[in-house]
């Protein structure tokens, strides 16, 4: 059984909510979409990224392709809106068949593991502080605050399609298992200790988790939209 809870927040210093998300247990897909692009085009670009995955996968199609699409109808809703800024969102998304899941992301939204008392990152990062922290040029402590944290190097409606960096991840779901999905709205504020310890209480119903990670963003400044999907695996 799969006991789930999901949530989204502007935040504290914006007006208005760039990030989508999508949580269905029937068709068991999860994802997390933060847009870029400015007020009303980045809300597009998650809203289109977010319905073109999940018409998709109704479809048949793999976790790939459906991004894949994804990037495509965000491009050419760019196309016809000649003139304006360029749109584009992240995205990251878990699928669970039976007993088996799978993932994929891009940009900087996260998915993180929580199993056995351990926060694992699955997801990596496309973005200019992570690849600074594999140059050693930065720490990861130095990432949160660096000035370039929000840049991606990886982007739907930005990226051509073929230039993607779509590496899915597979694995066998187990009792006890927690799947967080969130954009960056969240891990700029809170850092994976934090994460770590909301995840780790057994008094909290999964979507309770889910509105105390938001309120530690919030109380840590709030400072971009926040989305928040956990799954527990019961």
């Amino acid at each position: 059984m799969i006991e789930f809870g999901h949530a989204t927040h502007a935040g504290l210093r914006r007006g208005h909510n760039e990030d989508t998300y999508w949580a269905d247990a029937e068709l068991g897909l999860w994802l997390v979409a933060d847009g870029m692009g400015g007020h009303e085009h980045g809300e597009i670009a998650s809203a289109i990224a977010r319905d073109t995955v999940v018409a998709e996968i109704v479809a048949g199609r793999s976790l790939a392709d459906a991004i894949r699409r994804a990037d495509e109808a965000i491009l050419a809703q760019s196309n016809r809106q000649a003139g304006v800024l360029p749109m584009g969102t992240t995205l990251a998304a878990l699928r669970t068949r039976g007993d088996e899941f799978e993932l994929a992301w891009i940009g900087d939204s996260r998915i993180y593991l929580w199993h056995r008392g351990d926060l694992e990152r699955l997801s990596h990062d496309h973005s200019v502080v992570q690849e600074l922290i594999e140059q050693g040029a930065i720490s990861a402590d130095e990432a949160r605050t660096h000035p370039q944290r929000n840049r991606v190097t990886q982007a739907l409606g930005i990226t051509p399609p073929g230039e993607l960096k779509i590496e899915p991840l597979r694995g066998r779901i187990e009792h006890g298992m927690q799947f967080l999905l969130c954009s960056d709205g969240l891990t700029e504020e809170v850092d994976d200790r934090g994460i770590a310890a909301l995840l780790s209480r057994t008094d909290l119903a999964a979507q309770e988790c889910v509105d105390h990670l938001i309120l530690a963003a919030l109380d840590a400044g709030g400072s971009d939209n926040i989305t928040v999907v956990l799954l527990r695996v019961r």
